[in-house]
């Protein structure tokens, strides 16, 4: 009888526990709406599928070998050529891996984001390394922010499929170009391949020059041969 009366205070006991069933779920709803409503307010699935990460793990990913490896920045560069002195805008440079490598060919590079924390991460990036040549620049979802024939260059990295009125924004881009500049696009092969956004994120590439050609692009070169998982997209 006595081991008895003990199982019961015990069970008893344990019935009075904060368990999820038991307590006061406001906090947890408060949360939750709260986590619901940051992820709504980014524009377009792919926003939202990227920034179910942190930025220091976006970060860290961004900036990794194993990025480097299929990512060859050396050899985009050449491909860029001698951009010496030239403005170049850097759409969506994040932690900035290529606004970094484009003001050490030097060049004036404009480090364009829509995400403060990115930007902070940066700027303190270029401060601990004293480099001179990058601006920092916030932009909008829906706008480069660029001022008419600003730049010589639009470098858009695992971007372009990020943006939401494709034409209406490129076409914003092609007006802060100077004539004989020119938009270079790279992003994922439509494919299953070991990296990049989920498959339905992916845009192929006539998909991309058909939005080009509407927002008054002319002239391009695709290159399918340089990466291993990506295209370039020279446009004019």
């Amino acid at each position: 009888m006595k081991n008895l009366t003990l199982i019961i205070l015990f069970v008893l006991c344990l019935s009075c526990k904060d368990t999820p069933r038991n307590r006061d779920t406001s906090q947890v709803k408060d949360d939750v709406h709260e986590h619901h409503s940051e992820k709504q307010s980014k524009p377009g699935a792919a926003n939202e599928h990227m920034h179910r990460s942190s930025v220091e793990d976006l970060v860290e990913r961004f900036e990794s070998p194993e990025r480097d490896a299929y990512q060859k920045p050396q050899k985009v560069l050449e491909f860029l050529g001698d951009i010496q002195g030239q403005t170049i805008m850097d759409i969506g440079a994040g932690s900035g891996y290529f606004s970094v490598k484009l003001a050490e060919r030097g060049a004036t590079v404009i480090a364009a984001d829509v995400d403060d924390e990115f930007q902070g991460f940066l700027q303190d990036r270029i401060e601990k390394n004293s480099i001179e040549n990058i601006e920092i620049r916030k932009i909008p979802y829906d706008s480069p922010n660029l001022k008419e024939e600003e730049v010589d260059m639009v470098l858009i990295v695992n971007t372009y499929h990020h943006i939401e009125n494709r034409p209406e924004y490129f076409a914003q881009v092609r007006k802060g170009i100077k004539p004989k500049g020119a938009l270079i696009v790279i992003d994922f092969f439509k494919s299953e391949i070991p990296v990049g956004p989920p498959l339905d994120h992916k845009l192929p590439i006539d998909v991309v020059v058909s939005e080009l050609k509407k927002a008054g692009y002319t002239s391009f070169d695709v290159n399918v041969d340089l990466l291993p998982y990506q295209y370039i997209i020279k446009a004019r």
